[in-house]
């Protein structure tokens, strides 16, 4: 079964077959998701989860270069107001939550760079292979902002040091280190090996006893059932953040390159 939705904000496509449920999406600057491409992808991710025939979920994104830019930039400048500040960073929230929700495990093919809210996307994956060059960065301090949404599901993968220092630091982490730090799962050579290596997760747990993935599943995000209140608190502290001066100077330097 093939379900897809297109438009000028990007794609979001599901597949299922066997059992597994390949879902990707696509935006031409980069893979970046606005806010309509990230109801698209929440509210896909969220209808998957209900499927009684679906074991396993593959998420993944087009093309082979970044695997997501993060948000959209020019939404993020063209945020004039508290209530539109929060609803912006609220995006990546419901993606997160969706994953997290999700009753089956999500495994995630990471063929590139992973910036900002990708980075959260990554951690709210249950089990993540990515190619040795798909370094990431959380880049939100640069623009005067800080990666307060994202935060709790990277916490919850790598721990509060290693989120900070993330965090503090806008710069690259290579694949290694976010291997060693639990971002990803596996790290292999080049694309085909990642392709390889997607299939042949998604096979096995799909192969599994379900009832058996699926506690482990609750197990992995044990201590997050507050997770929709919290990421509304922190979508409002960024919401209110990106108003400010020292931020609007900051993304007008940023556009300016």
């Amino acid at each position: 079964m093939t379900t897809s939705l297109f438009s000028d904000d990007g794609s979001v496509d599901l597949r299922v077959n066997g059992g597994i449920a390949t879902i990707r999406f696509g935006h031409p600057k980069s893979n970046a998701l606005p806010g309509t491409l990230l109801r698209s992808l929440a509210s896909t991710i969220e209808h998957t989860g209900t499927r009684h025939d679906v074991r396993v979920i593959v998420l993944r994104s087009e093309g082979s270069g970044a695997f997501c830019a993060g948000a959209s930039f020019d939404e993020l400048a063209a945020i004039d107001d508290p209530g539109t500040g929060r609803e912006f960073f609220l995006g990546f929230a419901r993606v997160m939550l969706a994953m997290v929700g999700a009753p089956m495990p999500i495994v995630t093919a990471v063929q590139g760079k992973v910036v900002g809210g990708g980075v959260g996307v990554v951690a709210a994956s249950d089990y993540a292979i990515a190619v040795d060059k798909a370094s990431l960065k959380l880049s939100e301090l640069a623009v005067g902002i800080g990666p307060f949404v994202v935060g709790p599901v990277i916490v919850h993968k790598i721990g509060l040091g290693a989120y900070g220092a993330m965090a503090l630091d806008a710069d690259w982490r290579d694949a290694a280190w976010a291997e060693r730090h639990g971002l990803y799962a596996h790290v292999v050579a080049d694309p085909t090996a990642l392709d390889v290596a997607v299939a042949a997760r998604a096979q096995a747990l799909a192969a599994s006893n379900p009832d058996a993935v699926r506690a482990i599943k609750r197990v992995l995000w044990e201590g997050t059932a507050d997770w929709e209140i919290l990421l509304e608190e922190r979508a409002a502290t960024s919401g209110a953040l990106v108003l400010s001066e020292f931020t609007r100077e900051a993304i007008r330097q940023f556009k300016r390159g």
